[in-house]
């Protein structure tokens, strides 16, 4: 390849885009422009750790600037592209300047789903995806908890949850209004959605199902209580948005690329412009089926990032492993592999009062995923199961005693 690659957004895809670009022999000017003012930095501890003020500026930092000038990648924070024009193969900037590229990687992320609601744009309202939502959570957090004010959190997914497991560590008072009648349905199994109710509730937390929100409640332009449709009211010092996220995908939109329900991409990571390329939560994969993947993980922009540089590298790197997914909440990590979609079997390895187990998913008797709660030796195993295709009947995955390794060795 010839010519100067540009790569828009510094984050995990990004930077991962980068560095394989530089791996893999790629000697030309290679450009990586992010929209925030800081460098790139690890989002998963955003709703944990980094809330919580337990981690250093310097943990949180993925690549420093100097180690991307190392790799003569040049990073430009604080931009902003508006447009890419296919015909003439440039980006466009905000500010009008236009940049040349030869290979272009769009690695714009997502942004979380907004709250329609009335009330819902004042300061102590927030959702979180960037250091800055955090930052700007963790004081009101702060503020929360040294006034005994309590927090409503609007969406009982991983970031929701994980906030409420911060918000507690740190002494606040916190609900949880979910709008389904259980906690993570659509990607945990009835048992598992109980046992985490169980264990937030253990800790204080309130929950409250098939919740409605209808308004935010504001006095002195704050926030002050969540009301529901049904007239319940929910005070609060602080409202977390955790009502999913939409990819970044506007601007390919634009371009003409195809999109649906993000940059469409192949397993390659190619776009329908054979110039440029995707990676990360911006993306959908089509399947071989004509179908749609969505996976919004590290995991997933770690090694589309790849693919995506060895496409423009004129290589076939497809990206097929089993997708895998984490969430800490607590002093319980839970680490997924696969994807539990059309499950209709769940059986338990181990027991769920205990200390570690797993919960196998089954769709017509074969093993599509696993969920481990602090076990991560299993998790491991299930992974290497999957990506062999091999799969223990139902009755082998709940014997704790049956060695699951037999099965690869066989």
């Amino acid at each position: 390849m010839n010519g100067p690659v540009v790569i828009v957004g510094a984050g995990q895809a990004g930077v991962g885009a980068a560095e394989a670009l530089r791996a893999a022999g790629y000697g030309g000017e290679l450009l990586l422009l992010g929209d925030e003012p800081h460098g790139p930095y690890h989002r998963p501890p955003l709703s944990k750790a980094w809330l919580a003020g337990e981690m250093e500026s310097a943990q949180l930092t993925m690549r420093a600037p100097e180690l991307l000038a190392r790799k003569n990648i040049d990073l430009r924070t604080g931009v902003t592209v508006t447009a890419v024009d296919r015909a003439a193969r440039q980006v466009v900037l905000a500010d009008g300047t236009r940049l040349p590229y030869a290979g272009l990687v769009l690695a714009t992320g997502a942004t979380p789903r907004a709250l329609a609601l009335s009330g819902a744009d004042v300061p102590n309202v927030l959702a979180l995806r960037t250091r800055a939502d955090a930052d700007a959570m963790r004081e009101w957090l702060d503020r929360c908890a040294a006034a005994g004010q309590p927090v409503v959190v609007v969406g009982g997914g991983f970031i929701g949850l994980e906030v409420a497991a911060t918000a507690r560590k740190k002494g606040a008072a916190v609900t949880v209004l979910e709008a389904a009648p259980r906690l993570l349905g659509r990607v945990l199994a009835p048992m598992l959605s109980d046992w985490y109710a169980d264990l937030h509730r253990s800790h204080g937390v309130r929950l409250v199902f098939d919740a409605r929100p209808a308004s935010i409640e504001t006095a002195n332009g704050r926030a002050v209580a969540v009301r529901g449709a049904d007239g319940t009211r929910h005070p609060a010092g602080l409202v977390v948005v955790g009502i999913g996220v939409q990819p970044n995908d506007a601007v390919a939109r634009a371009a003409g690329l195809e999109c649906e329900r993000g940059i469409v991409v192949d397993a390659c990571a190619r776009t329908s412009d054979p110039h440029i390329t995707a990676a990360g939560d911006c993306t959908a994969r089509r399947l071989a089926d004509g179908g749609l993947l969505r996976l919004e993980s590290v995991q997933n922009a770690t090694e589309q990032a790849k693919s995506a540089a060895a496409a423009l590298m004129g290589e076939e790197r497809p990206f097929t492993a089993t997708p895998w997914f984490w969430s800490d909440q607590y002093d319980r990590k839970l680490q997924m592999a696969g994807l539990s979609g059309g499950a209709d079997q769940w059986v338990v390895r181990g027991s769920l009062d205990a200390a570690s187990f797993s919960v196998f998913h089954y769709r017509a008797g074969r093993l599509v995923s696993a969920d481990s709660v602090n076990n991560a030796r299993e998790h491991l195993l299930v992974r290497r199961l999957l990506d062999a295709g091999v799969s223990p009947a139902p009755a082998q995955a709940a014997d704790s005693a049956f060695d699951l390794a037999a099965l690869l060795r066989a």
